[in-house]
């Protein structure tokens, strides 16, 4: 902060120069763009106050120290900051203010600020109330003006919580950030017809599918996007299907009223999505796998070339799962080079294991990093190492259309022999398993 003093009328020479710095605050921006506003109005009193102490000694620096749109609450602020540093370093002498609550309306950032002043000698000044910070008198003083300052400022934050909550009540939309569907106008929700469909479009396939994994895929495929143009991922699917804006509803601090918007998901199609909701994602996922198709159907053969076909049967109210030879179902009496019925259980967690321990090999790694940086030039080795590092964990809770979809990105083709299984793998399609996870994968991979 420079400390040139103003012009003006020459002081006496045995008069000690102090030098004065004028800090302005206010706690909106409303106004600010005016030609003449609330920080001018304060600041021209202030500089008013310093004129008049010019016998005292009192210049005033030229640099400005104004904070448009700060709070009082808090210490924070540019302007504020920049003052304290010009302190530390010894360039200034007194603060000038038009009140005190301009410096801080909080009492424990107020005496921070005095403790600064006193550790530099540096005088504050509130033209509109008179006291010297220098007497005991003074500060009591300024500390019961604080107090009453932050009493105030704690007021009027209740009433504001106060007016929201009443506002929301009555179904009213406050502000804040705009969700996909709706558009604002007069300060009210309005539906945006083309983004409401993709709206209900979430909510449709996780109904359909109950995975929130499954449902991004979905819309990835069909090329739906957020309001500002991102592909959808797993955490807009949730934020969207807990919005109760969705519903026609407005919810505060846990009471749910009927909102002045209009509702952009029916109320059958809502109440089933969020039935769903209400179970844990490994719940639905085990819920789903009993009643899925099998995960190797088309992909497991016995010896002779020949399909084996999936089947099961209950015992004791347990399902049993097989893949069985074809030869068997039509009746043929089976070689002896032929395996009749094979556990599904048993197949499928070794056909895993090997898929799970081909994504951990370095070389693995390293050739799909390298077929997947010809569409994503600036994804790194070990971003796609993370991607398919993270599948493992995940596993469990894939719902099965997921893990089929990945068995059979990866997997080639099961031979089922009486001596054991051949596994063959698809190494190519890495590449696009890597691009499939990208709802599941960290940020730098999303582009993918």
């Amino acid at each position: 902060m420079r400390t040139r003093a103003a012009a003006g009328a020459a002081m006496p020479a045995t008069t000690k120069k102090l030098r004065c710095a004028v800090y302005t605050r206010k706690s909106t921006d409303e106004g600010l763009d005016k030609e003449f506003n609330t920080l001018d109005a304060q600041r021209e009193a202030c500089e008013a106050y310093v004129a008049s102490q010019r016998a005292e000694g009192w210049v005033l620096v030229r640099d400005r120290c104004d904070d448009g749109g700060f709070s009082g609450g808090t210490l924070e602020r540019p302007a504020l900051k920049r003052m304290l540093a010009d302190i530390e370093q010894g360039l200034i002498d007194v603060i000038v203010v038009y009140k005190i609550d301009r410096l801080s309306r909080s009492l424990m950032d107020f005496a921070k600020l005095v403790e600064t002043f006193e550790a530099h000698r540096v005088t504050f000044v509130s033209v509109t109330q008179s006291f010297n910070t220098t007497t005991s008198m003074g500060r009591l003083t300024l500390n019961i003006l604080l107090s009453f300052a932050q009493f105030e400022r704690e007021v009027i934050g209740e009433r504001i919580r106060d007016k929201v909550a009443a506002s929301k009540a009555r179904g009213m939309w406050m502000g804040g950030k705009v969700p996909l569907g709706y558009d604002v106008a007069n300060r009210k929700l309005v539906v945006n017809e083309a983004e409401a469909a993709r709206v209900r479009r979430v909510f449709e396939l996780f109904a359909e599918t109950g995975s929130g994994i499954e449902a991004v895929a979905r819309l990835r495929a069909e090329g739906a996007t957020s309001k500002a143009g991102r592909p959808l991922d797993k955490g807009d699917v949730y934020k969207l299907l807990n919005n109760r804006t969705y519903s026609g509803e407005v919810q505060h601090k846990g009471q749910v009223y009927k909102g002045e918007h209009e509702a952009i998901v029916p109320r059958d199609l809502w109440d089933r999505a969020h039935a769903i909701l209400r179970v844990s994602p490994r719940a639905r996922a085990a819920q789903n796998r009993q009643h899925a198709p099998a995960l190797l159907k088309g992909l497991i053969f016995g010896v002779d070339g020949r399909a084996l076909s999936p089947t099961h049967c209950m015992k004791n109210g347990r399902l049993y799962r097989y893949y069985v030879a074809q030869r068997v179902l039509k009746g043929d009496a089976p070689g002896d080079d032929i395996v009749r019925r094979v556990s599904a259980a048993e197949i499928e967690g070794a056909v895993i294991a090997q898929v799970l321990g081909l994504l951990r090999q370095p070389e693995i790694v390293v050739g799909t990093w390298l077929a997947v940086r010809k569409e994503a030039p600036a994804i790194t080795e070990g971003e796609v190492r993370s991607v398919l590092h993270r599948l493992d964990p995940l596993w469990d809770e894939l719902f099965p259309a997921e893990q089929a979809r990945i068995v059979r990105a990866l997997v080639e083709r099961v031979v089922i022999a009486p001596e054991g299984a051949e596994i063959r793998m698809r190494v190519a399609g890495l590449a696009g398993l890597v691009r499939d996870l990208g709802a599941m994968a960290p940020e730098a991979l999303k582009a993918v």
